[in-house]
C-alpha cells in the first residue's frame, strides 16, 4: 500500500463515518465500492477488509455512546445475539459457496429503496402535523433476533455494516433513532470482530484473496474511528426528524447504489 492510497482510505473512512454514525450505520456499505473501484481491492478480500474497517472504526462511536449511556438496554443484546452466529455462517458461505452478488444487490435495492422513500415521506408527514404522533411499539424480541441473524449472514457474505439494514427497518417499525443507532453500531462492531477472525482462519485452509488487506483496512478504519466519534457527538444535537430523514436518505442511497450496479 502506498502513502497516497493510505491517505485516500483514511479520508474516505473519515468522511463516510461522520455522515453515517449518527444514525447507526458504520459506513462500510459506502466504503465497499470505494475499495473496489478506487483502491483496487479484489474479491473476496474486499469483504474481510471491510469487516476490518468496522473493527477499527467502531470504538470511536461506541466510546461516545457508552459515556452517554446509549448502549444500555436489551436492544443491543438482542442484535448481538442474532448477528454473531449469522456472520460466521455468512463467511463460510462466502468462501466455499461463492454466491454471485447480483441476487444480493437486487434484494437490497428492492428492500431499501421503498423503505427509505417511505421513511422519508412518513417523517415529513409527521413533522408537518401540529401534534406529533407517538411511535409504534416496534418489534417483538424474537423477531428482532431473527432479523439480526439474517443481517449477520448478509454482513458475513458481503462485508456490509449491519446498521445499514437494521437501522431503517427498526426505525421504520417505530423505534427512535437515538435508541437504534448505538445498538446497531455495537452489533456491527461485535459481528465484524467475529467475521474478520473467521475469514483470517479460513484463509489458513484455502487459497485465494481471502485474508483482509490489513494496511488498507487499518487506514480506512482509523479515519472511521475519528469520524465515528465526531458523528456520535453530533447525534444528540440533531432533532429526531433530521435523524430519521438522514437514515431514509442513506437507505435510498444504498438501494440506489446497488440498483445502478445491477443495471451496469
Amino acid at each position: 500500500m502506498t502513502w497516497s492510497t493510505g491517505l485516500l482510505g483514511f479520508a474516505a473512512g473519515l468522511v463516510i463515518s461522520v455522515v453515517t454514525a449518527p444514525v447507526g450505520v458504520s459506513g462500510a456499505v459506502f466504503l465497499l465500492p470505494v475499495q473496489v473501484s478506487v483502491l483496487g481491492v479484489p474479491s473476496p478480500a474486499v469483504t474481510p477488509t471491510n469487516l476490518l474497517y468496522n473493527v477499527v472504526a467502531g470504538p470511536g462511536a461506541l466510546l461516545r455512546h457508552h459515556r452517554s449511556g446509549g448502549l444500555r438496554g436489551p436492544l443491543t443484546r438482542l442484535l448481538v445475539l442474532g448477528t454473531v452466529p449469522g456472520v460466521v455462517l455468512g463467511a463460510v458461505i462466502r468462501v466455499f459457496a461463492v454466491p454471485g452478488p447480483s441476487v444480493f444487490r437486487l434484494l437490497i435495492a428492492v428492500l431499501l429503496l421503498p423503505l427509505g422513500g417511505w421513511l422519508c415521506l412518513r417523517t415529513l408527514h409527521r413533522a408537518a402535523r401540529t401534534a406529533p404522533a407517538g411511535d409504534s411499539p416496534g418489534m417483538y424480541p424474537h423477531a428482532i433476533t431473527r432479523l439480526a441473524m439474517a443481517v449477520g449472514v448478509a454482513g458475513g457474505i458481503y462485508g456490509i455494516g449491519g446498521g445499514s439494514l437494521l437501522g431503517p427497518i427498526l426505525v421504520g417499525r417505530g423505534m427512535p433513532v437515538a435508541k437504534v443507532a448505538p445498538a446497531a453500531l455495537a452489533a456491527t462492531f461485535v459481528t465484524s470482530v467475529v467475521g474478520a477472525g473467521t475469514y483470517a482462519l479460513l484463509s489458513l485452509t484455502t487459497t485465494g484473496d481471502i485474508a483482509p488487506y490489513w494496511s488498507l483496512g487499518l487506514a480506512c478504519g482509523l479515519g472511521g474511528l475519528c469520524g465515528g466519534y465526531l458523528g456520535a457527538r453530533l447525534q444528540p444535537r440533531l432533532p429526531e426528524t433530521a435523524l430519521k430523514l438522514l437514515l431514509g436518505v442513506l437507505a435510498l442511497g444504498i438501494g440506489g447504489l446497488y440498483a445502478v450496479q445491477i443495471l451496469r
